[in-house]
């Protein structure tokens, strides 16, 4: 069966051999909310998959309309195989408790550095998830390592930090099979914000990275290739993971 609630995840682990995000787009909040109580009631009714799903974790955008799915794998064959023989009850149980649903795609992404701003014993939570896509016009993978590895060398020397920044996890697209495979060059920042509040704080005070004149940060505005970004706005609501 699947687990209880249980923490965020963990986004480091070695063992994801594939990060898969998507998102579905049901139209109001009562919606959202019926589909969140639709997927924990035909997951838990269930044995867990398989061993090679690490964690099922699902979101609540703070739009009144979009639910994200990130699911960790350890290889992208074990999730390819969930779909041929599982996932379709699954999807149709979820249907049937709410008509309408729309599915926008699924993308597999890999995890390739992280910035965290805790220290042992750091009191802070989570209350806001900060998705943010990033698009380039080039789709040498180098060109994002390196902007990402800017954009980390930024926040590691900004002289005024956000208190409401707790982490940034970066991650590269990666070209798939079947559906999965895209044509995007894109990089995908999972951030972990104390709250919404703070996060508008951050970008209304210029900091950290959105208005800075550290010349790290200035390199970054003037970065070669970064083609424009979309940010969405998630409260984490549940992980499923194996008991």
């Amino acid at each position: 069966m699947s687990g209880a609630a249980s923490p965020l995840p963990d986004l480091a682990r070695p063992d994801v051999g594939a990060a898969l995000f998507s998102t579905w787009s049901v139209g109001t909040p009562e919606r959202q909310r019926a589909t969140v109580e639709a997927f924990a009631a035909t997951w838990d009714s269930r044995p867990w998959p398989t061993p090679e799903l690490l964690s099922q974790n699902l979101y609540l955008g703070t739009d009144g309309d979009t639910l994200m799915h990130h699911a960790q794998w350890t290889s992208e064959e074990a999730y390819h195989e969930f779909v041929r023989t599982q996932r379709r009850q699954r999807v149709d149980e979820i249907d049937a408790a709410v008509p309408g649903i729309q599915r926008n795609g699924i993308a597999r992404y890999q995890r390739y550095r992280g910035f965290d701003t805790r220290t042992e014993g750091d009191p802070r939570v989570p209350g806001c998830i900060a998705v943010i896509e990033i698009d380039f016009d080039d789709p040498d993978p180098d060109l994002r390592r390196a902007w990402i590895d800017l954009v980390i060398e930024a926040l590691e020397t900004d002289p005024d930090p956000s208190p409401g920044l707790i982490s940034a996890d970066f991650h590269l697209i990666v070209d798939g099979d079947r559906h999965l495979a895209t044509d995007r060059a894109r990089a995908l920042n999972y951030a972990q914000w104390t709250s919404e509040e703070a996060y508008d704080a951050a970008l209304a005070s210029s900091a950290p990275g959105v208005g800075s004149v550290t010349p790290q940060w200035e390199r970054i505005r003037r970065f070669q290739g970064f083609k424009g970004s979309t940010i969405k706005r998630y409260r984490f609501e549940r992980a499923f993971v194996p008991r």
